[in-house]
């Protein structure tokens, strides 16, 4: 699996406390890969926007945005100024999981954190991202996520597990599995609208995934050679 869609899958919602106060900030603050970050302009931070969360607050990671020398994690969905930090931004990770906000967080508003790397972003998991953010988040709970995934029907579960589609699954299911699709289409068929959302490029497999009202109600997948022309369709598996 592409580490970037595993970065994001596996820092996207999670909840961790808070180990040092936070401060709220309208540009990233700088966290060191080593482990170190500059206290002055924290404090600097601090006193000009206030306090983003404290020590022991529960807070979450609602967007993440890989970059070629740092990592981007808004936090709390950042400050609320109508438009986030990111939608200015062509690049990104190649697929995202849904926020699953949690209710009982006590931070009242968010901040922006840049995990930053000396040579540039290496080759990485997001269980050591999380290692190296440790020095300010607790991840040791339960993520949001993985309760999410564990109240859902066995079926769908193993799916998810096994990053494939299966009818009956949601958009927010499908987006766990397989994280974000390549493109996507609609069209209207005797009165009903369907949305395909279609995984991987030609020459190889693509998937096509058919929605109706929010639902996976088909999935098709082809071979796609060189040329452009495409395979019958896989035999079920």
């Amino acid at each position: 699996m592409d580490e970037r869609i595993e970065i994001e899958r596996g820092l996207n919602a999670e909840v961790a406390q808070m180990k040092v106060q936070m401060p709220r900030s309208k540009k990233p603050l700088d966290f060191s890969s080593d482990g170190k970050y500059d206290n002055a302009a924290w404090g600097r931070a601090m006193k000009e926007f206030g306090v983003a969360a404290r020590v022991g607050d529960q807070v979450q990671i609602t967007h993440v945005l890989i970059e070629s020398t740092r990592i981007l994690l808004e936090i709390n969905g950042g400050l609320k100024s109508g438009k986030h930090w990111y939608d200015h931004m062509q690049a990104g990770v190649g697929g995202v999981s849904p926020v699953i906000r949690d209710q009982n967080s006590n931070a009242t508003s968010g901040s922006l954190i840049a995990l930053t790397f000396k040579e540039g972003v290496p080759s990485i998991r997001s269980a050591e991202i999380k290692e190296m953010l440790s020095p300010l988040f607790d991840f040791d709970k339960h993520s949001a996520t993985e309760s999410y995934v564990e109240k859902l029907p066995e079926p769908i579960q193993k799916a998810i597990k096994e990053q494939r589609p299966i009818e009956g699954m949601d958009k927010e299911q499908i987006l766990l599995a397989m994280g974000k699709p390549r493109s996507k289409s609609r069209e209207m068929k005797d009165g009903d609208e369907y949305e395909d959302w279609i995984y991987g490029d030609p020459p190889g497999k693509v998937t096509f995934v058919t929605f109706a009202e929010g639902k996976v109600v088909k999935i098709h997948e082809a071979y796609a050679n060189v040329g452009g022309s495409t395979a019958p369709p896989l035999p079920p598996q």
